[in-house]
């Protein structure tokens, strides 16, 4: 892969905060897996600082950025429904019937 000059591209960064530093890994974790579908068009660095999950896109135009950001902030929300949902169930483990 050759490297590219970002400097003429556009710029996003997010800052999503979460109930927890786990539950921002979580996120994290489970956005990564999907790549970026034009990867030489879009560059995305995902972190987790604190409790906080950090994303920035670079991209290469106007709007790539916004759809980038908003296929990005469709993948946090049901992130978020999930962990709200089945989180602390999960932690818990499975609940044994009593007879």
């Amino acid at each position: 892969m050759t490297d590219v000059d970002h400097s003429s591209w556009h710029k996003v960064t997010v800052r999503i905060p979460f109930a927890s530093e786990k539950h921002a890994v979580i996120a994290k974790q489970v956005i990564e897996v999907d790549k970026e579908l034009q990867p030489q068009a879009v560059v995305r660095t995902i972190d987790v600082e604190g409790d906080e999950l950090v994303a920035t896109f670079t991209t290469l135009t106007v709007r790539l950025a916004r759809l980038t950001l908003n296929a990005f902030l469709e993948n946090v929300d049901l992130v978020i429904r999930t962990i709200h949902e089945f989180g602390e169930e999960a932690e818990r483990g499975p609940q044994r019937n009593a007879l």
